[in-house]
């Protein structure tokens, strides 16, 4: 098969540098975009004159008749063919004849791939993103379910201080949040027109990229051609804030896994996002969340690779570059598989708040609340810190709770506690004074609810 670019060449390319050089078999999934560019670079051309209103006619037809066939199964890529640009062209040449052999005038295919995996990253960064917005939807919907549901907080995955499972989702919601806005920052960057820039040094003929950008929905034209074709910066900043998203995400499964097991009780999977063992009759599994903690790492294996393949790159285009394309479509497969699991999984969890609340009531998570209560009454916090220190290890001795002391315990080692000590020290009251902003108080959580509803509706 004579290769488009072979005319300088006598012998034809060796069978096996055919597969090893054909990206084909992944690159095919750009076929949409890359129509979409080629029918707005020819209207582009009829338009400056550089080729004939009819020949611009024929191209844009042909290719819109190719896209159906393709929709339906009717075409065979050919790796011969390389890539999904030449399969494209030599498809269009052989259906309308010598008018497809003028598409690939004033362009080059390094700018016709920038153009292809911009249009494409585009539409996926959208579809991530009200994935995200699901997902917060559904965790706010939650909140609002749990604004009293108590449960402890952990530092160092030691029971620390009463919180609530409202103000827990709520900060996965703040976290989520973040990841929208690092994938809409990284959109608005994506978001710029490379065709024109040609092979590397842009092109004679009086292209109008302005024109092209506007048909294509581009809001600005890249300003310089060499940086055009042979950065995909662009690309390893959505891998990156993809990452964040997994990272987001394999943290929420480890909390999920742990609080699915019989040691912690908090939550109990519905049947639909569970699965069993084939030796042990009585396992219920949190594969799926086990499964997203997994995949993490293969988006952040994607990260390093294309850094890597990156940083040692001279300008312009080198052929390196075609390792960018199965990095960017499996991460983006990866976050949106993950995420189109996982929300329904959280939202017919079972919440077992008896079980939360025992273990909130434990581990002394009202500590720092008698702290502060004895600081209230005088005492310097530091003073206050080794008093509660000391009551504490004498109620690890006694095999009691800070609850179930009298008055006269305590008073051994505070001796300015009041017997206002037990409602100071009510876990609910615990959670109930913390009304900063961002703190878990069930008023605090409501109004950063409605805050974040805002923010959704708004963007």
């Amino acid at each position: 098969m004579t290769k488009l670019w072979g005319g300088r060449f006598q012998k034809d390319t060796a069978g096996l540098v055919d597969d090893f050089h054909s990206s084909i078999s992944f690159d095919q999934r750009l076929y949409r975009y890359d129509i979409r560019g080629s029918q707005a670079h020819a209207r582009m051309l009829a338009r400056q004159g550089i080729i004939a209103p009819e020949e611009a006619e024929q191209i844009v037809s042909g290719l819109e008749e190719i896209l159906a066939d393709i929709e339906a199964g009717r075409v065979q890529f050919s790796v011969e063919a390389e890539d999904i640009h030449m399969n494209i062209e030599q498809l269009l040449t052989r259906r309308i004849g010598p008018a497809g052999k003028k598409l690939h005038t004033a362009r080059s295919r390094n700018d016709q791939v920038a153009l292809d995996v911009r249009l494409y990253l585009k539409d996926e960064i959208d579809q991530v993103t009200g994935l995200l917005e699901q997902l917060q939807k559904t965790l706010l919907d939650l909140a609002e379910e749990h604004l009293d549901t108590v449960m402890p907080g952990y530092t160092h995955l030691q029971r620390a201080q009463p919180v609530t499972l409202a103000h827990h989702f709520m900060a996965y919601v703040q976290m989520f949040a973040r990841d929208v806005e690092r994938l809409r920052d990284c959109r608005r960057r994506t978001d710029v027109l490379p065709l024109g820039a040609g092979a590397l040094a842009g092109t004679t003929f009086p292209v109008d990229p302005a024109y092209v950008a506007e048909q294509l929905g581009f809001a600005a034209v890249a300003e310089n051609s060499l940086d055009a074709v042979s950065d995909r910066d662009f690309m390893v900043e959505f891998v990156a804030a993809a990452a964040l998203i997994m990272v987001h995400l394999s943290r929420f499964c480890e909390e999920i896994i742990l609080w699915s097991s019989a040691e912690f009780a908090f939550v109990e999977l519905d049947d639909a996002f569970s699965t069993g063992s084939s030796m042990m009759p009585q396992k219920k599994n949190p594969d799926v969340a086990e499964l997203s903690r997994g995949k993490a790492g293969r988006v952040f294996g994607h990260l390093m690779g294309l850094l890597t393949m990156l940083k040692g790159l001279p300008l312009a285009y080198n052929k390196d570059m075609q390792e960018d394309k199965e990095a960017l479509f499996d991460t983006v497969d990866t976050v949106k598989k993950c995420l189109t699991v996982f929300t329904p999984m959280v939202a017919t969890m079972k919440i077992r708040r008896e079980n939360m609340a025992r273990a909130a009531r434990g581990g002394f998570t009202n500590a720092t609340d008698l702290a502060d209560y004895l600081v209230g009454r005088g005492v310097p916090f530091r003073e206050a810190h080794a008093m509660v220190g000391r009551l504490v290890y004498y109620c690890l001795e006694q095999g009691k709770s800070l609850e179930e002391l009298t008055l006269d315990e305590f008073r051994q080692f505070a001796p300015a506690v009041g017997d206002d000590v037990y409602r100071a020290i009510d876990i609910r009251q615990c959670v109930a004074k913390r009304r900063v902003l961002g703190g878990p108080a069930p008023e605090a959580v409501r109004e950063a609810i409605a805050r974040a509803r805002e923010r959704l509706q708004n963007q």
